[in-house]
């Protein structure tokens, strides 16, 4: 398969992007590759492998949620630059 001018101007649409006409055939070229790429990979032949769901058969070790201790208030609000009683004082940083 083949990516034409308008092939590439329809994609290039449709994802709402605009290219110079260098940039144009760089990425034709890009995309060409990554097609024959794709058309190599199904002429292998695949007939009694099993399809793989992920690539490794590792699996995830769930454990209980469990509470654990945590810094209090007070050791958290001395590292504070600035508060105001139990609270962090910070910068504004959104204007009205």
């Amino acid at each position: 398969m083949e990516i034409t001018d308008k092939a590439f101007d329809q994609l290039a649409h449709l994802s709402r992007l605009q290219f110079t006409d260098t940039e144009k055939e760089e990425i034709k070229g890009d995309l060409q590759r990554m097609i024959a790429f794709v058309e190599k990979l199904e002429e292998v032949d695949t007939t009694g492998v099993t399809p793989l769901l992920h690539m490794s058969s590792a699996s995830n070790v769930w454990r209980e949620d469990a509470v654990k201790g945590s810094v209090t208030r007070e050791d958290a609000l001395l590292n504070a630059a600035d508060a105001d009683g139990q609270f962090f004082k910070v910068p504004k940083v959104i204007k009205k």
